[in-house]
């Protein structure tokens, strides 16, 4: 069974998606079987990866309104590209999903319903979450094992962690016993700045084991190649973003996937 992956925090900019594109890819590149699944109505990471967003008449919207499969929905590699991981798509018909869902019954396990049918055809599930707390975010924590958790090495990194730390335990009691924290990672690192350095240190003393060893530096590859459509793997293999995401990838990798 595949272990089930939320990439998640209510603040926006910390790099949710960047970590969710590349660390799929990068575990795919390790000959992992690796599915993302788009739950943010922005729709980044279906860009990132390669698809118009705005072209996808079959999305994750469909999939947690009961009128596709989860296996109806997901994108492949075209034959001849560089391979990488399979795709459960997004785009903004999403933003209506919490709307039409409000007075459904059990709500907020639409999406771990869905992943069922197809959990035991990938190594890893990794779902990009929106920058909020809201209905999708918990359908994703529900249906996830773990949380990974990015945080942007700058001030006022801590803020709102407590918030979604307390959503965390809500959702372990009421709805995911077995959900946990993956790990916290550092992005946009830069270690010749302080502020960086104590934002690091301030996490470590506050979680630990908890925290990567890896850390995301800021990286203008990681910048550009959403713009080209790919993972920063694909377009550079060889710049610091694509080390650090290998690194991760191998980090993940031995902390096991559940039986």
């Amino acid at each position: 069974m595949g272990k089930v992956i939320a990439v998640t925090n209510q603040k926006g900019g910390v790099g949710k998606t960047t970590t969710s594109v590349n660390l799929a890819a990068a575990l795919a590149v390790g000959e992992q079987r690796v599915l993302v699944v788009d739950i943010d109505p922005q729709g980044n990471a279906t860009m990132g990866l390669g698809y118009d967003k705005k072209a996808q008449e079959t999305t994750v919207y469909q999939v947690l309104t009961g009128e596709v499969s989860a296996t109806e929905a997901i994108l492949t590699p075209a034959e001849g590209s560089q391979g990488g991981p399979d795709l459960i798509p997004s785009n903004s018909n999403l933003s209506g999903a919490e709307i039409e869902l409000v007075d459904q019954e059990n709500r907020e396990r639409r999406l771990r319903r869905a992943l069922s049918e197809v959990q035991d055809q990938y190594d890893y599930i990794l779902i990009d979450c929106p920058p909020s707390l809201n209905l999708l975010t918990v359908n994703a924590l529900v249906a996830a094992h773990s949380a990974l958790i990015p945080i942007q090495c700058e001030y006022y990194a801590l803020e709102g962690l407590s918030q979604l730390m307390d959503v965390i335990q809500r959702i372990r009691r009421k709805a995911n016993p077995e959900l946990r924290i993956e790990g916290l990672l550092l992005t946009m690192y830069d270690s010749r700045n302080n502020l960086a350095n104590q934002v690091s240190e301030e996490v470590r003393e506050h979680f630990g084991r908890k925290v990567y060893e890896t850390t995301i530096p800021r990286n203008v590859r990681l910048g550009e190649a959403p713009s080209f459509g790919m993972p920063v793997i694909y377009y550079d293999a060889l710049c610091r973003g694509s080390e650090s995401y290998l690194d991760l990838a191998h980090e993940l990798m031995d902390a096991g996937v559940p039986a």
